[in-house]
């Protein structure tokens, strides 16, 4: 088996290995923010989950309805048509400028309506300052995503490596003076961390659009943005292939993120647990994202072969869950025997600590759905059949996902423990429903 997937499993790690340092790094930043914020105050860091989990809906939302442009961009590029890819992509930035700013109206109003979301009231002035400033940067992390989204589809994962990293390093080094008050800084506490991500946010897509505009490299995308019209349909086509991704991605970050509201119930202790428990198992998505990514883009560009299209694809799509298998062994792993240290590092809280302590195994246990779910969602995604990704998130994130994610917390009294438990139920019941429905998208595509 190895043998015949060699040369798959070569060319997505040499394009998924670049979004893998990308997530490496968000992980590393991600990190870094909720030590430096779980150790100024347990407030600061239960604040932080509770605004970082509401915007989790709109920013996945927002980032899903840029991987529309991948599938089609991908089939471009594999016909060798740079221009047409440029005025797709100048079409997305469009269409991706107007969502976000439909999304961002929508976070203004809920804004006003933060004091009724049963929060522990000592938080609002903490929460308060933060949402405003994450609300701020949806628009550039937007842009950048719809950039990443061209630079994927071209083969080239590098480009948005290099800004996502010197982009960290300017959150870390903003956190240590606002955060602090270090260097002659004002010390602002949780307020500095979200004026440090909004500083790195606004750089990458000034960089990646810099790059873009005045490199050689790629000067035929650029002159096909500003030059090639749009072609009769790609409205449409590129709308059919965003919207879908968008929802599901929002119906699934939406469950989630209602879950930490009903932790929010159980209080500020439970709160900052959850989040810690939330960015440690966020090592393992950002891990499975960037092989998900390359998936995504290798089974695109695998669409448009002249011959045995929906073989190549599949090919592809297994190559990549063995991979993935490896990759969730190996944070199944990480979490088993070094989750507690994890744990420790994010709070002095002894309480915090302890609680979130106790939450390792249903983390662990989450990790093959999560994984499969994320492999096959973005092979589906690849082949441009995005459709019945809407309604699979709505079944197994919303109609399975958050009822049980309430019994299990409140009827079976497992309290923050049943909530990480009840992950497992909606990821593996969307990973057999993605599995199903990209091998019937691709049959379809053999049997035409």
């Amino acid at each position: 088996m190895i043998r015949r997937y060699a040369a798959a499993y070569r060319e997505l790690i040499r394009l998924g290995l670049p979004i893998l340092v990308s997530q490496v790094g968000v992980i590393i930043v991600g990190f870094a923010d909720n030590i430096m914020v779980g150790h100024y105050s347990t407030d600061a860091l239960a604040a932080a989950s509770f605004v970082n989990n509401v915007f989790n809906v709109v920013m996945m939302g927002c980032m899903g309805f840029t991987y529309g442009l991948t599938p089609l961009a991908g089939a471009l590029y594999s016909a060798g048509a740079a221009g047409r890819t440029g005025a797709l992509t100048r079409l997305a930035l469009k269409m991706n400028v107007l969502y976000t700013l439909v999304l961002s109206a929508v976070m203004t109003v809920l804004y006003f309506y933060l004091d009724r979301l049963g929060q522990p009231a000592h938080l609002l002035p903490l929460i308060r300052p933060y949402y405003l400033i994450v609300l701020a940067s949806m628009l550039p992390v937007a842009v950048f995503n719809v950039m990443s989204q061209w630079s994927y589809a071209i083969n080239n994962s590098r480009l948005p490596m290099w800004i996502i990293l010197c982009a960290n390093l300017v959150n870390i080094a903003g956190n240590y003076c606002l955060i602090y008050g270090h260097a002659g800084a004002p010390e602002l506490g949780l307020t500095g961390a979200g004026l440090s991500s909004l500083a790195a946010r606004i750089l990458c897509p000034v960089a990646i659009l810099a790059v873009f505009m005045l490199s050689r490299r790629y000067r035929a995308y650029s002159d096909g943005m500003r030059r090639t019209p749009s072609q009769r349909g790609d409205r449409r086509r590129l709308f059919r292939t965003s919207m879908p991704v968008s929802l599901q991605m929002m119906f699934e970050t939406g469950a989630f993120s209602l879950t930490a509201i009903m932790v929010g119930w159980l209080g500020h202790i439970e709160l900052a647990a959850f989040q810690i428990c939330i960015i440690v198992g966020m090592l393992g998505f950002c891990v499975y994202y960037s092989l998900g990514a390359a998936i995504s883009v290798k089974v695109a560009n695998a669409s448009s072969a002249a011959v045995g299209a929906h073989g190549l694809m599949r090919h592809y799509a297994w190559a990549g869950y063995h991979i993935m298998l490896v990759l969730m062994t190996a944070s199944s792993l990480t979490f088993a025997l070094g989750g507690r240290v994890l744990m420790g590092i994010f709070s002095d809280d002894a309480a915090v600590v302890a609680l979130a302590s106790s939450l390792i195994f249903p983390v662990i246990l989450y990790q093959l759905g999560d994984a499969t779910q994320i492999t096959f969602a973005n092979a589906l995604r690849g082949t441009a059949h995005v459709q019945p990704m809407l309604w699979i998130a709505a079944f197994s994130y919303l109609v399975c996902g958050l009822p049980s994610s309430y019994l299990l917390c409140f009827t079976a009294g497992l309290r923050t423990y049943g909530v990480v438990l009840s992950f497992s139920v909606s990821l593996f019941v969307a990973a057999s429903l993605f599995l199903y429905f990209f091998l019937r998208a691709t049959r379809a595509m053999h049997d035409s």
